[in-house]
């Protein structure tokens, strides 16, 4: 009898030491990035760190920029991601000037998030030129550029915006110039090519060497210091927050560098480069690899996309079609919606997908919501242009035969306008093919995410495995609606085009 109350403790004993290491295995820790090469390098190493801890990690890289992440962060649809110190100060608090750690922590914590210790480089904005040219003008510092007006001066979209960026810069040093924004991954090509003269850098980005750059003296300490380190919410899990302990000071800004270059020169993978740099400085075994297959990638993305927009086009078609039939015989009416559809169409797709996140998160919910919003408008409008145009004649016979209004639209009505009805959603479904590649921005996925990395690292293959499956995707969507047009609609209202 207490030799199985004895058992029966240690068992129970037994199970609560390992209650902890259960909870960890089954917690599923979402890891966010940026859209650039350094900061996927960043989540990998984050969640490879995770993942020795125990913890199921999900990926959600290559998200928009800085405010993205944040709001991604806060709302709880990513547990981390790794942020500057500086860009929190100056994009995310606004601060007027420049802040120590400690500092920095007790106004974030009025946010709900804490940046954990650094990673150990900083990396700085910079404003680089060609060697040669800046050289050949002896130009040395960011003051330089106001005795060289003639120069090209293109910076990244973030960087025209934040007071960080060029706003303040400009103040700093009298830089009375307009400028215009790109893409950060593609400068340095169109840099290397002569396309700009001066464009923003990171001061640990791996191009610098590569493309032979200088970069321009901040005599004015405009920049402050951009820490790396993990964000995370102030509620966050103890386990969690220790385990992330041991990245502090493990990366100085050549080795940061040189991680940067072995992706975008070498060809090596994010997860390669993190695995390889985790074993260097003693976290983990140098044998582990997170290597993706082209084929189950490709087949992944293809599958969500069609996800995203097999939802929305299936939404828009049940909105669109049946608020034709419910408001097609009021002209006003009709036309206000239209109208309105009209109106949410001239939105540009990243700024709608960008406004979806504060209400609905990152992921899939919100790019569904704005694919079905595009997807609208010509579904709505080719129903209520071919409700509005069928023959008065027939509509008189119907009436005669005593054919109820409900009768008429089943009878009538619909059978008449499905070539028109059948055109628009065919417009609509390759709109949203095409759209949905932004949907990679905000973590939904799809076939965007190879073009953002790709982006990332201004590399034309990647955007390529993204693009060509997309268009590809559209063209066999074409072909599906032509012979289910033909299929199913009559060959005398085919010939008429109605």
């Amino acid at each position: 009898m207490c030799r199985s109350v004895v058992k029966k403790i240690v068992w129970i004993l037994v199970a609560l030491s390992l209650a902890p290491a259960w909870s960890v295995a089954e917690r599923v820790v979402t890891v966010g990035s940026k859209n650039f090469n350094e900061s996927y390098v960043l989540g990998e190493l984050v969640a490879q760190v995770l993942e020795g801890e125990g913890y199921t990690v999900e990926r959600k890289f290559g998200l928009g920029g800085t405010l993205i992440c944040f709001d991604a962060l806060t709302q709880g649809e990513v547990d981390v991601y790794v942020e500057y110190s500086g860009t929190l100060e100056q994009a995310i608090l606004k601060l007027e000037r420049k802040v120590d750690l400690e500092e920095l922590n007790r106004r974030l914590d009025q946010r709900g998030v804490r940046l954990l210790d650094p990673l150990g480089f900083n990396n700085t904005y910079a404003m680089v030129l060609k060697r040669e040219l800046a050289e050949s003008r002896g130009m040395i510092s960011i003051a330089s550029l106001a005795q060289n007006a003639d120069l090209r001066v293109v910076v990244s979209h973030e960087f025209l915006e934040r007071e960080d960026g060029w706003p303040g810069l400009a103040r700093t040093y009298g830089l009375d110039r307009s400028v215009t924004g790109i893409e950060h991954g593609l400068a340095y090509q169109a840099l290397d090519e002569g396309a700009l003269d001066v464009t923003d850098a990171y001061s640990t980005d791996g191009e610098l060497e590569r493309y032979q750059l200088t970069v321009l003296k901040d005599d004015r300490d405009f920049f402050p210091r951009y820490l790396a380190a993990a964000l995370v919410r102030a509620d966050a899990d103890p386990h969690l927050v220790d385990a992330l302990g041991v990245l502090a000071g493990t990366l100085d800004d050549s080795a940061m560098q040189a991680l940067n270059a072995q992706v975008i020169y070498a060809g090596r993978t994010f997860a390669e480069v993190a695995a390889e740099h985790l074993a260097r400085v003693g976290i983990a075994d140098p044998g582990v690899r997170h290597d993706d297959s082209f084929w189950r990638d490709l087949g992944a993305n293809t599958l969500q996309h069609l996800k995203l927009t097999g939802i929305a086009l299936l939404a828009a078609i049940a909105v669109g079609v049946g608020a034709s039939l419910a408001v097609f015989r009021s002209p006003v009416v009709s036309r206000a919606l239209v109208y309105l559809c009209g109106l949410l169409q001239t939105i540009p797709s990243i700024a709608l997908l960008a406004l979806m996140i504060p209400l609905f998160g990152i992921g899939a919910l919100p790019a569904v919501i704005a694919l079905f919003l595009y997807s609208l408008l010509p579904i709505l409008r080719n129903s209520i242009t071919a409700l509005t145009t069928v023959d008065p004649s027939l509509i008189r016979v119907a009436g005669a035969m005593g054919l109820t209004e409900t009768e008429q639209l089943r009878h009538l009505y619909l059978p008449l306008s499905m070539p028109s009805i059948l055109a628009g959603v065919r417009t609509a479904a390759v709109i949203s093919i095409g759209t949905a590649t932004l949907a990679a921005f905000i973590g939904a996925g799809g076939l965007g995410d190879p073009i953002v990395t790709g982006l990332a690292l201004n590399n034309v293959s990647l955007i390529l495995q993204g693009a060509v499956p997309a268009a590809l995707l559209a063209v066999l969507t074409e072909l599906v609606f032509e012979l289910v047009e033909r299929a199913t609609i009559p060959k005398h209202l085919l010939a008429k085009g109605t």
